[in-house]
């Protein structure tokens, strides 16, 4: 008897089939159980194995389907020169890279109809708050105090409002999108701009000696407690 050398799939690998297949279902069905179920039957994915890898059917697949998109834009990043691009430039370019990952823009579609679901929207949050975080980790991002956490969330609501808009966006190579990303950044900027000038200013600078010793008192999470809001540190 002749030995089997077809190496078995690992348990990511069958969740990455369920997941291509699941995607051609998803403009009709949206991420919905009826598209669970006709992914697992066109992947030949026993319906057991399938809830074994998703137990929450095909929200866990658009999670999945989310963190592909992060995953490939980190990998763009990675190959892109950006020597010489301002801080500004390199966080609107990975967001960029984000939005061109996702190949399926009604999968992107019906995945914010999915986490805009009270029961689903913890979700959402956390998926958009871990785009934001992966694109800083990989621009080099070493803040450890209230920074790391004004960086993701301020840089969440750039990504999350780019995203409807290029939802609706039909223009040429969607660069109405970009133009608004940028405005969007340079929003942000603008309130950045006015932060530090406010420090530096005699009259305001009262005003700010509150706010900045609060941030310093805060802490990033540590690589074992990444789940965590972060934690006040005990006075010295």
């Amino acid at each position: 008897m002749q030995s089997d050398d077809t190496p078995i799939p690992t348990q990511d690998e069958i969740k990455a089939r369920l997941l291509d297949a699941a995607l051609i279902h998803v403009a009709f069905d949206g991420w919905t159980e009826a598209t669970f179920r006709a992914a697992a039957q066109d992947a030949g994915i026993e319906p057991a194995m399938a809830l074994a890898l998703c137990p929450r059917g095909a929200v866990d697949l658009a999670i999945a389907y989310h963190k592909r998109g992060d995953l490939a834009m980190v990998e763009r990043m990675k190959i892109s020169d950006m020597t010489g691009m301002r801080y500004r430039d390199k966080v609107a370019q990975a967001v960029r890279f984000r939005l061109e990952a996702a190949t399926d823009k009604e999968a992107v579609r019906r995945g914010v109809t999915l986490f805009a679901l009270p029961q689903h929207a913890a979700d959402g949050a956390k998926l958009i708050w871990g785009t934001a975080d992966a694109i800083w980790t990989a621009l080099g991002d070493t803040s450890e105090d209230g920074n790391w956490y004004s960086k993701r969330a301020t840089l969440s609501a750039v990504y999350s409002s780019t995203v409807l808009y290029w939802l609706g966006d039909d223009s040429p190579e969607h660069a109405a999108t970009w133009a608004f990303l940028d405005r969007r950044i340079d929003d942000v900027m603008r309130i950045e701009s006015f932060k530090a000038q406010a420090r530096r200013n005699p009259l305001l600078m009262p005003f700010m000696i509150g706010p900045d010793w609060l941030a310093k008192q805060i802490k990033a999470p540590k690589e074992r407690d990444q789940d965590l809001p972060g934690s006040l540190q005990p006075r010295a």
